[in-house]
């Protein structure tokens, strides 16, 4: 019988030593928490195919820069690609101008396809990973548990999210401050901000996007607890990617598409107006938050009734 299973010791005099609170256990219970969680983000970001997966993401700024810059030498990049409408690629015209921009623009470039493909190939391995390596098994034997387990899974991946977002917007403003000038910026409202406001704005919106990716971060965990193979967790969760991307932009299903996960990915760009445009960007918080509450109830219902033979 453990310390925490005694009952309380009575004395001759009538008094008693209560038995020790089942709250002791829980200082260890929180070592184990934490020492699963760094093993989990230690082995993560020492695998080739994560070092692999942030080099692609850190080159995707470089090749932009470098594009703006060879066009600008042949022409201003306005008169080809126009747009003042501050969305997506339109933050290329801005670039010239100012090379803060660059980050704007390389996270709307990389958010439809590239980060999201990295979330789903961490994700999607997660679980049927150590399924397929034989070594899940034996991490359930470790007093953490199931829900634990998972748990530290989808804190990983979400590290990841913020990793991978943070390398593309460093990348960008790296390239951005070597090839291009740096200043006050405009809005695109048209106000001017300051340097430190643009660059404080830059930081938000890197956490909007990292936020953005939860529920494909989910999706991912969900169908990484449904298969023992990684490879099919992986191409399935990129698969489902990619046709979500592809319905989003049919025009017949706009009734629908306001709850496709990456329906509202775009609106970061808000955050560079003057005022603020809020009301996306709670959709799509809340439209995240959502998908992380349906796919992270899923897969945990899905791995706490799993029988794991490998």
């Amino acid at each position: 019988m453990s310390r925490v299973d005694q009952p309380a010791k009575a004395y001759g005099d009538g008094t008693t030593t209560p038995a020790p609170s089942p709250s002791a256990s829980r200082p260890r219970s929180w070592t184990w928490t934490f020492g699963l969680l760094r093993s989990e983000l230690l082995t993560t970001f020492r695998r080739w195919r994560t070092l692999a997966l942030l080099g692609v993401l850190a080159a995707v700024p470089v090749l932009v820069g470098i594009a703006v810059k060879i066009e600008t030498n042949d022409g201003p990049p306005g008169g080809r690609g126009g747009g003042g409408g501050g969305e997506g690629p339109a933050f290329i015209s801005q670039v010239t101008n100012n090379g803060l921009f660059l980050v704007f623009t390389a996270l709307a470039v990389t958010l439809p396809f590239f980060l999201p493909m990295a979330i789903g190939v961490i994700a999607g391995d997660s679980i049927a990973g150590e399924a397929n390596a034989g070594t899940l098994r034996y991490l359930l034997v470790a007093p953490a548990g199931r829900t634990r387990l998972l748990l530290a899974k989808y804190a990983t991946v979400m590290v990841f999210c913020l990793v991978a977002t943070l390398v593309v917007a460093v990348s960008a403003l790296t390239v951005g401050a070597l090839l291009f000038p740096l200043g006050d910026l405009t809005t695109i409202s048209g106000t001017r901000i300051g340097f430190g406001d643009g660059l404080l704005r830059a930081f938000l919106i890197a956490l909007v996007v990292a936020a953005s990716l939860t529920g494909v971060a989910a999706l991912g965990l969900f169908v990484s607890t449904l298969t023992s193979s990684g490879i099919a967790a992986m191409a399935t969760t990129v698969g489902l990617l990619i046709t979500v991307q592809i319905l989003d932009q049919i025009p017949q299903l706009h009734a629908i598409q306001p709850y496709f996960f990456s329906h509202h990915w775009l609106s970061f760009a808000d955050l560079m107006r003057e005022p603020v445009y809020w009301e996306d960007l709670r959709k799509n918080l809340g439209l995240q938050a959502l998908y992380a509450a349906v796919f992270g109830s899923a897969a945990w219902a899905r791995f706490t009734t799993r029988d794991v033979t490998a």
